[in-house]
């Protein structure tokens, strides 16, 4: 029997191992693959205690190493939380199922979604407009910018978004898209975009709608710019007022507003201004909203981590921030090894019938295989003949290894850019190309660690691996050369001697 056939599902099937915060395209497949664990369901449980029950943190910090599947998690959580509905079903149908057995999780889960809300799922870096890093409010500009698109005004063009607003609040926006489509030949949303070039027509429609005289409305939209301001107060103050109008409207009591926005941590990290605008956006937004405006955001590893070395100053503003994000969620590498477990490695009848004869005729070799005898660290062997059909063909210490492994070259910049292509092949994809590798050996051989090599070789510098090139076109020796990856993995791995 071939490795590839003891797989419950294809293991060269295209797995996203990255999930994109605005990716609409495969809603129902994620919700589908997505694994609940353990852990995750511990988490879950104080997340949506403190989410049902309101007591002042209205902040939420999910952190955790790359791929340890923050950004599907995040995504999750917004899907639910609103209950979208997802090719006719609802999509607290299709997780309700994860949380078998957890009848306090489940519990909770619909008490949550009993709370109408809506949900906007951004990442940050994307929304951002390129220049505005360096500028003190660019961390507002992201979340007034999603919160008028959200409301169905020109996100772009902050001052475009304020007069479509004041229209909307006499009344008039409704009559105002029809009259500049009758005068430009154009839709509004298409005109807005073009705004410098249709300020005529835009003149002509206004005057139309208002009954004001049209010369006073020439350059209107100037008028706007050249006042628009935004703080953090005024956008607490719009998104209490949509509140409270969606609950009157809708007659939907205690409509929530949440924000969920995906890494978060590499955005602010080194820049204490704009860690600081986060916790003051937060806090405005407990102080008016009380509880129905929630900021879910994701961030690499822990808060500490995010900040590096910091000087006192900075430190203090970072323990304001953490009192706003109290409720936190942390990922561990136990999380990626049971998701690649049963996503990737869950295995047929037939394949597990086979496994566990080769279990049974090899167990009393496992110890003198893989325990590292030099009492540096232990790593995992195989438990028992479960554990050893769940991970195979991979063992258990390469999960924790490997991650290990990814840190501490990220530390010492071995990767393109510091966090970003790191977060580009998670665990989940760089397993799934091992085991598609060695998918044709036959049943009874292992993936060993330096096929991981393979997995992140696109993403590191090339000074970083100019040996290993060397090595593949010099040496004549296979296995010289596979040493040579495994030795590079382990490189910057304190505990490995």
């Amino acid at each position: 029997m071939i490795l590839k056939n003891v797989f419950h599902k294809p293991v060269d099937r295209p797995i996203e191992g990255v999930i994109k915060a605005d990716d609409e395209a495969s809603l129902r497949l994620e919700i589908e693959e997505y694994v609940l664990t353990k852990e995750v369901e511990k988490r879950l449980e104080s997340f949506l205690d403190a989410y049902n029950n309101y007591q002042g943190a209205n902040g939420v910090w999910v952190s955790g190493f790359f791929g340890s599947g923050k950004s599907h998690l995040l995504k999750m959580l917004a899907l639910v939380l609103e209950n979208r509905q997802i090719d006719g079903a609802s999509t607290f149908d299709l997780f309700l199922p994860k949380c078998e057995g957890n009848e306090i999780l489940r519990g909770d889960l619909k008490r949550a979604v009993g709370i109408p809300s809506k949900s906007i799922l951004f990442n940050i870096d994307q929304k951002a407009d390129v220049i505005s890093k360096s500028q003190i409010d660019a961390l507002l500009a992201v979340f007034v910018k999603v919160f008028d698109e959200m409301c169905g005004y020109y996100g772009k063009q902050g001052h475009i978004a304020q007069f479509e607003r004041d229209l909307d609040s006499r009344g008039l926006y409704g009559q105002f898209k029809p009259a500049y489509e009758s005068i430009a030949g154009r839709a509004w949303e298409k005109g807005r975009e073009q705004a410098l070039l249709e300020s005529k027509n835009i003149a002509k429609a206004y005057a139309r709608v208002t009954g004001e005289d049209e010369t006073q409305a020439i350059g209107i939209l100037d008028k706007y710019r050249s006042q628009y301001r935004v703080s953090i107060e005024d956008f607490a103050e719009q998104v209490f007022a949509y509140i409270e109008r969606q609950a009157e409207q809708e007659n939907k009591k205690g409509f929530r507003l949440n924000f969920f926005v995906d890494e978060v941590g590499q955005y602010v990290a080194d820049n204490v201004k704009l860690m600081t605008n986060l916790q003051t956006i937060a806090e405005s937004l407990a102080t008016k909203c009380r509880g129905r405006a929630w900021i879910i955001v994701t961030a690499q590893e822990d808060m500490g981590k995010v900040m590096g070395e910091m000087g006192k100053q900075e430190g203090n503003d970072f323990s304001k921030i953490q009192a706003r994000f109290a409720n936190r969620m942390k990922l561990t590498s136990a999380d990626v090894a049971e998701v690649i477990q049963k996503r990737l490695l869950s295995k047929t009848d037939q394949g597990a019938q086979s496994l566990s004869d080769i279990y049974h005729e090899q167990s009393n070799n496992f110890k003198t295989l893989f325990d590292f005898a030099d009492g540096s660290q232990t790593f995992r062997n195989f438990k028992d003949r479960d554990h050893f059909i769940r991970s195979y063909p991979f063992i258990p210490y390469q999960f924790a290894l490997f991650q290990t492994a990814i840190q501490n070259l990220s530390q010492h910049n071995a990767f393109e850019g510091k966090h970003s292509s790191v977060g580009e092949r998670s665990m989940l994809g760089v397993f799934q190309q091992v085991a598609i590798q060695i998918g044709d050996h036959e049943i009874g051989q292992l993936a060993t660690f330096d096929l991981m090599f393979e997995g992140i070789r696109t993403v590191l510098k090339s000074n970083i691996q100019r040996a290993i090139i060397q090595a593949e076109n010099h040496l004549e020796a296979p296995f010289a050369i596979r040493l040579l990856k495994t030795l590079f993995l382990v490189k910057y791995v304190k505990e490995f001697k």
